[in-house]
């Protein structure tokens, strides 16, 4: 495994996964497409035929594809901000946790905060990709009792993963923006899971069975994508070999 402190270059990571991830995503939207489609007794579309058929419909609705490509910009950096944000902040409750006496949970935190770094600069290398001049991200973080904590993660992560990601998503779609939909991509899957880690901690410490969690977690330094105890051969999201992974299974 090699140390978190390594130095992952970033546009050359985003460029190698263009075509693979850039492709998967298209067909992702092209099969929803397809069985809207499907349902109106229509012909089933292909993946380009999708895409032109999208282009037309963005066009003649309310917003442009020139519109998407701002927004696009815009969204990618509120996401940075977003995540520059999480940072900190769950570094900050990873503390708070073992100031508290949860290690397992302060680790969790301590992976996720290193998923979120990771996400914060695939956004800002797209957005340099793109000519765009990253602005400084404005940092407030809020410390409570890491209950508290939980629940407020639980929260972000809730709106990233069923509001934000998806919105940025179908943005950068309509602008036919490959590079923007892989960095949101690879934030929006992780968030999922983020979720589902921090709820599973959540009830382990009310119901006083917080030192059962895991105490080992392996990142994914392409995508932030973040497992529990065991690294995979591939990461389920980028295709990166798990010999790749950082391991954090200490504070």
């Amino acid at each position: 495994m090699k140390k978190s402190n390594q130095s992952i270059n970033k546009k050359e990571i985003m460029k190698k996964n263009v075509t693979v991830l850039g492709g998967i995503v298209a067909i992702l939207f092209s099969l929803s497409s397809c069985k809207e489609a499907d349902e109106n007794k229509s012909e089933m579309k292909n993946p380009t035929e999708a895409m032109a058929t999208n282009k037309k419909t963005v066009a003649m609705g309310s917003i442009t594809m020139a519109e998407a490509k701002e927004k696009t910009i815009t969204n990618l950096q509120e996401a940075f901000n977003g995540e520059s944000n999480a940072t900190a902040r769950y570094a900050a409750f990873s503390k708070k946790a073992a100031e508290e006496g949860y290690k397992e949970i302060a680790l969790l935190f301590k992976a996720a905060s290193y998923a979120e770094k990771i996400h914060a600069g695939n956004h800002k290398a797209v957005l340099e990709e793109m000519g765009v001049t990253v602005k400084p991200a404005t940092i407030d973080v809020k410390v409570l009792s890491t209950k508290e904590n939980l629940e407020f993660a639980i929260k972000g992560e809730t709106y990233e993963a069923t509001t934000m990601y998806p919105n940025f998503l179908k943005d950068a779609n309509t602008a036919a923006n490959q590079l923007a939909l892989i960095s949101l991509n690879y934030a929006y899957k992780t968030e999922k899971k983020h979720k589902e880690f921090y709820e599973q901690a959540l009830a382990a410490l009310i119901s006083n069975k917080a030192n059962t969690l895991p105490s080992t977690y392996f990142v994914c330094p392409t995508c932030g994508n973040t497992y529990e105890t065991t690294a995979p051969k591939r990461c389920g999201i980028s295709m990166t070999s798990g010999e790749k992974f950082v391991k954090i299974n200490s504070l």
